[in-house]
């Protein structure tokens, strides 16, 4: 072929992509500036005029990308040109390196660097990220860092873009090949496809055949007469510059013995989803790569649908992008998708949430930019190679629990807890043993029980090939999951196994709740993964009856302070409770329990006691007068009875009530001493004060006596004794009192519980009612503010905190004047 003919060919090419696609020479003029690189207008149409200049390596590339067509062979008919008219002046041309390897480029260097290997090409709405300046700061010798020990300005010989499956490392690395080529910067680019070894030998050789004097023979020598090619050597002519992309390496053992060697000329570039420790050596660095940000998902997204021909609301695509875990291969998928089917943004986002629509139904025909793989399919070749590697068949079945639980962060000991490893012991079956992997072990006979030791090395592995993020010093939220490859995971299990990784999901969070909830951060973690669970296996968590689970998570909100949140978590509780099990069931009747509990709690005490009225009905019905939920529904009824208004009443059903306790538990029993603490209490809401207080001191002494002195029940008794001694007359010993059991919540609890908080509350009251006004003033500023930051600015205790701080500034103020006086 003549270059004229070459020439022609290409434009051929480029014109019948352009009108397939049916966009004038001015529309793909428009969408190059989707890409990296914008060609302007009149540049393209320069392109097409027959007698028009030959198009620069920028510009062909550039159409290729606009046009999603394969930019080397387009490249290869621009070369054919240049290579011809430059064949007179390079015959004979030698460099005057020493040695049998001497680099020679076969067409440089100069203005028309060497490509081996085809470039992907750029994804439409191709998204500018930071990831790029920092790659080409690591690699372009920047001199802001020491790398292993090299000297200030001294330049890395390698790169390593690691992160997982979909978050555009490959098209990190080809923006910066393209840039690099565009520029000027290298004179020679080697593109590997490094999903094995073999992959990377033929690159490699196809390079020294094509450069090396040397490069004949087989794959293995040609490949190694490329790297001694590439190898610095002492000479007076001008260096070769080369880059070396490694894209998409699956095993670090695949570079065993070809490496490219460092040179202060030549520059490594790999993309993996490995994170082994083999890969960082001396002059290696590793640059992390995660999604995008949520400016560039909904900039992509809009940007990806104008070139389809269609426009959304900003305001949907960013819901879009968030449903999508800001993944960029989901973001591109979802934008073909959507015009390819012409769904609304609402429904493909509904279908998204359904937990019934596998992620491969959300997938285009076509998969757009020359992906090779769909969204569900991109991390199904790192969990088959991550449950081969020691310990063998524990990856997936971890990935499968991790997958049911909150992508944001799961604590370390839950994936390491008795129930997710009972699930890993039951589950995991022998691999075939790959020759070619090493480190491939198969797992020891029989059924021994899986170890925690296994278990971390398991998170360990899952670590390394990029499915999970793993951070051990933060235990609470020490693995993430992204959202996605959650979904993907559950598609793939059948109904049963997924009912079976959710149940054992929430019995491994159950066991890691701690009954009392010290670290508030931890429960915060535990409600969101619990949260998450429901999301994903709410028909799960009610076979055969209504997980425990449910109940904690709801109560965790009361207990946080958070009692509005609590009560509506009921509400919907008994809705699916009464759906799954029925009216009579004992799961229903108790989400009708912690209702009336919370409901009462968020201000609606009238309410409560009437819910409490009817549950009691339905309690002596089904279970019987001495049942012990129906002994606690009575106390409960009464104490929700003198909340409204009602202390007398409540004081005579909490009589009866003990009288019942003490003949069916006895004395010293839990319940009977709680019976003891609410008919005290009534009593005083009654008007006995002075009783109240001296109930509450038998009842602490019988509490420290049969529960001990952290137990939530004797905390909250010497609290109870702090008020009613405070509200019988003497607040220097409620204060004292209240001061002794703050030391205790805040050893027991932590010092930002609201049970804490309320103690700080307290000792302040009694602080002012002993005489010390400015004393209480000032602990309740202080105490607003953490009141604020824990629980919120309009939380009630925030509230009440707020008009206490007045009452007391008043109160204050008037001793001051009362003093100038």
């Amino acid at each position: 072929m003549t270059p004229q003919e070459a020439l022609a060919e290409l434009r051929r090419r480029v014109d019948r992509a352009r009108a397939d696609a049916g966009l004038t020479k001015t529309a793909l003029a428009a969408r190059t500036s989707l890409g990296r690189v914008r060609i302007s207008r009149t540049t393209v149409q320069q392109f097409f005029r027959a007698d028009g200049p030959l198009p620069s390596v920028d510009t062909v590339t550039a159409l290729a990308a606009a046009l999603n067509l394969d930019a080397l062979p387009l490249l290869d008919l621009r070369d054919l040109v240049v290579r011809t008219s430059d064949r007179t002046a390079s015959e004979g041309k030698r460099s005057t390196l020493s040695g049998p390897h001497s680099p020679r480029l076969l067409r440089g260097p100069g203005p028309n660097p060497r490509l081996i290997g085809p470039i992907p090409p750029a994804a439409l709405a191709f998204q500018h990220r930071d990831e790029a300046d920092r790659l080409r700061a690591m690699l372009d010798g920047g001199g802001t860092a020491v790398l292993h020990g090299r000297p200030v300005g001294g330049m890395p010989f390698g790169g390593a873009l690691v992160g997982m499956g979909g978050v555009g490392k490959s098209q990190l690395a080809a923006d910066y090949a393209r840039t690099t080529l565009a520029e000027g910067a290298v004179d020679l680019v080697v593109w590997v496809t490094a999903t094995d070894r073999s992959a990377v030998i033929d690159r490699f050789a196809q390079a020294g055949r094509e450069l090396c004097p040397t490069g004949g023979g087989n794959p293995e020598q040609a490949a190694h007469a490329f790297l001694a090619w590439l190898t610095p050597r002492a000479s007076t002519a001008a260096p070769v510059r080369w880059l070396v992309v490694l894209d998409d390496l699956t095993q670090p053992t695949d570079l065993d013995g070809l490496w490219p060697p460092d040179s202060p000329d030549g520059r490594t570039l790999i993309t993996t989803r490995r994170q082994d420790a083999a890969l960082i050596g001396p002059g290696r660095i590793r640059l992390e790569v995660g999604v995008f940000t949520p400016e560039q998902a909904t900039a992509h997204l809009a940007d990806a649908l104008v070139a389809y021909g269609r426009s959304d609301p900003c305001e949907e695509l960013a819901m879009l992008a968030a449903d999508l875990g800001y993944l960029p291969l989901a973001v591109s998928q979802a934008a073909a998708y959507l015009c390819d089917t012409g769904a609304t943004v609402a429904s493909y986002r509904q279908a998204l949430a359904d937990r019934v629509t596998a992620l491969r139904e959300l997938a285009p025909d076509v998969l757009p930019d020359q992906q090779p793989h769909t969204v569900a399919a991109a991390w199904v070749l790192s969990i088959d190679h991550a449950d081969t590697l020691r310990p063998a068949g524990l990856a997936r079945l971890l990935l499968q629990l991790a997958a049911h639980l909150g992508p944001n962060g799961i604590p370390h000991t839950a994936l390491t807890s008795a129930p997710a490893r009972t699930y890993l012991t039951d589950h995991r079956s022998p691999q075939p043993q790959r020759l070619s992997l090493p480190e491939t072990v198969l797992p020891s006979a029989g059924t021994e029980p899986v170890s925690v030791a296994d278990t971390e090395r398991a998170i360990s592995v899952l670590r390394r090939l990029s499915l999970i993020t793993h951070t051990p010093e933060t235990p609470s939220t020490a693995v993430r999951v992204h959202q996605l490859l959650q979904h993907a995971v559950r598609d793939t299990l059948p109904s049963s196994r997924r009912d079976e990784a959710a149940r054992t999901a929430a019995d491994a969070l159950l066991t890691v709740w701690p009954s009392i909830e010290r670290d508030t951060h931890l429960a915060q973690v535990l409600r969101a993964n619990a949260t998450a669970l429901t999301a994903h296996a709410r028909d799960a968590l009610f076979r055969p009856e209504a997980h425990e689970v449910l109940f904690r998570a709801g109560n965790s909100l009361g207990e946080a302070g958070q009692v509005t949140a609590a009560r509506d978590h009921f509400r919907h509780l008994i809705t699916t409770t009464t759906a799954h099990l029925g009216d009579d069931h004992r799961d229903t009747l108790m989400a009708r329990s912690r209702l009336a509990r919370w409901q009462g709690a968020a201000g609606d005490a009238a309410g409560a006691a009437a819910a409490s009225a009817s549950l009691l009905t339905d309690r002596i019905r089904i279970l019987g007068e001495d049942h012990p939920h129906t002994l606690a529904t009575r106390g409960n009824l009464a104490h929700w009875r003198g909340t409204a208004g009602d202390a007398a009443g409540a004081a005579v059903a909490a009589a009866d009530l003990l009288a019942d306790r003490i003949r069916l538990l006895g004395e010293d029993h839990p319940d009977t001493l709680i019976a003891r603490s609410n008919l005290a209490r009534w009593r005083g809401e009654a008007g006995d004060a002075a009783g109240a207080a001296a109930a509450f001191t038998e009842l602490v002494d019988d509490m420290l006596r049969v529960l001990g002195h952290d137990h939530p029940y004797t905390l909250a008794a010497r609290g109870s004794l702090a008020r009613w001694r405070g509200e019988a007359g003497d607040a220097a010993g409620a204060a004292a009192q209240a001061a002794d059991l703050l030391a205790d919540r805040i050893r027991v609890l932590g010092q930002t519980h609201p049970h804490t908080l309320a103690t700080r509350g307290h000792l302040a009251r009694w602080k002012g009612e002993a005489g010390d006004a400015a004393e209480a003033a000032s602990a309740f500023t202080d105490l607003i503010d953490d009141i604020a930051r824990v629980l919120g600015e309009n939380h009630s205790y925030t509230l009440t905190a707020r008009r206490n701080l007045a009452l007391w500034r008043e109160a204050a103020g008037k001793d001051r004047t009362q003093g100038t006086d």
